[in-house]
């Protein structure tokens, strides 16, 4: 059989065979086309590689022995082949660098909603600040433009305010180096007067610079605006291809968090030291802390709460590190009440059911414990779902494509979507008070202020 067919062939029943393991629902649910076109890639690529694998090596066994067409007329294919795989590899690079170029302009255009510098001398970009709006960039606009108005706070709470918050933020193009980054955001933690607050939150933001408004929305409202956050960016593109950024992103932790603790120690009165990392942001974050047992007091970190972290064996490790004092919820119904004591300074927010959690290379070649052949799974675990070997690792790829589906105000808590969950862990990871009535009326300001948000920015 010719080694094209061969191909063809291999490709036709491995796509046969991939269809019927494949069968069943997965985490999340794909798009028909993608749910349609899954075992025709998985088999097109095994075919693809068969082909080439075996055409190649048949070619080269013939020429070296002397039969077939001879050594030139059978080489010379190969070595045209290459050079249009070359060629395509370069016009590919051309294409995936204009591709990345505009992502990283995107992140540095403003939306039309917030390009106008903020009058708010408590935020970065604000009077007095030494940081031009343009520097932030696109998130960091956002970041500094949504701070809890007065009449939030008295909605949510029934309560006046007792400060004005304080948001800090410093984009990857405010300066060339991490140290040169925190040193400026230390600048504007100092100039807002950040340190005088009751609370102090640091946020590792995604790859583009996003940093989630809404931990930050509960924290101002709750605290009645007694508080400042601050976060520092470290690159311009998603986070799915910023993962290379990952050693830069948590050198740039490790910097601000010692500089916020020096600059605590010389102080008689300090502010209560928060963490927040989601995705990437927490994966980065959990990397700065110093290794061995977690030693949050290295930093005197009051509370840290990660959510959704990437799945891998340093994650694996990570919990493993903060198991005698953490505390890991897939939803808020499973917050303890009451709270034990003393209270778990380390809190992770995880979904049963989030791809983005579970997905690993190790799914390839090991049944993973959250898909057990028998016995009670995971929220959001389809019971259909099994284990086979390098499918369930394929499937739970695609899988974190579609891990968010957001539609501004609509909380989801499904998948790689915390928004519905981020009321009550961050009010129970940071101990804040909010009784019943509060909590209720908080969920509600947060949903209507991404409506606005969303609305400002044009996405709704």
């Amino acid at each position: 059989m010719k080694p094209a067919l061969l191909g063809l062939a291999a490709g036709a029943a491995v796509g046969g065979v991939v269809a019927a393991l494949s069968r069943g629902e997965t985490l999340v649910v794909w798009p028909d086309k993608v749910r349609a076109g899954f075992p025709l890639a998985v088999g097109g690529l095994a075919g693809v590689a068969a082909g080439l694998k075996v055409g190649v090596g048949t070619s080269l066994v013939k020429a070296l022995a002397g039969r077939g067409p001879g050594p030139i007329t059978t080489v010379t294919p190969v070595l045209v082949g290459a050079g249009v795989v070359g060629g395509g590899v370069l016009a590919a690079n051309v294409a995936a660098g204009r591709l990345l170029g505009g992502l990283a302009q995107g992140s540095r255009d403003l939306d039309e909603g917030f390009s106008t510098p903020p009058t708010n001398p408590n935020v970065t970009a604000g009077p007095g600040s030494a940081l031009t709006f343009a520097e932030l960039g696109r998130e960091g606009a956002r970041f500094v433009g949504t701070v809890a108005p007065p009449e939030g706070i008295v909605e949510v709470t029934g309560k006046q305010p007792v400060a004005s918050p304080v948001r800090v933020f410093v984009g990857h193009d405010s300066a060339d180096t991490p140290e040169q980054r925190v040193g400026l955001a230390m600048e504007e933690l100092r100039r807002t007067g950040a340190f005088d607050r009751a609370h102090l939150l640091v946020q590792a933001p995604a790859g583009t610079g996003y940093a989630n408004p809404t931990p930050v929305d509960v924290l101002e409202l709750l605290t009645l605006g007694d508080c400042a956050s601050v976060a520092v960016g470290y690159g311009l593109l998603p986070s799915f291809l910023s993962l290379n950024k990952v050693p830069v992103a948590s050198h740039t932790q490790t910097l601000l968090l010692d500089a916020i603790r020096d600059e605590m120690s010389a102080r008689s009165t300090r502010p209560r030291l928060l963490l927040y990392g989601e995705s990437l942001g927490a994966k980065v974050q959990e990397a700065a802390i110093p290794g061995g047992p977690i030693d949050l007091d290295h930093y005197g970190v009051a509370a840290a709460l990660w959510v959704g972290s990437p799945g891998s064996q340093a994650s694996d490790d990570f919990h493993a590190r903060c198991a005698g004092e953490s505390y890991t919820v897939d939803r808020p119904e499973q917050i303890p009440d009451p709270m034990p004591q003393p209270r778990p300074p380390v809190w992770f927010l995880e979904h049963d059911g989030d791809p983005v959690v579970r997905s690993r290379p190790a799914l390839l070649l090991r049944r993973p414990a959250w898909l057990p052949e028998d016995g009670s799974r995971g929220r959001n675990v389809p019971e259909s779902m099994t284990w086979k070997p390098f499918i369930t690792w394929a499937q739970a790829l695609v899988d974190t494509l579609f891990a968010t589906n957001v539609k501004p105000g609509d909380f989801q808590s499904l998948g790689h979507d915390y928004r519905a969950d981020l009321g009550a862990v961050v009010t129970a990871a940071y101990d804040l008070d909010a009784d019943a009535a509060t909590a209720e009326r908080l969920e509600s300001y947060l949903r209507a202020k991404e409506l606005e948000r969303a609305r400002t920015i044009g996405e709704a």
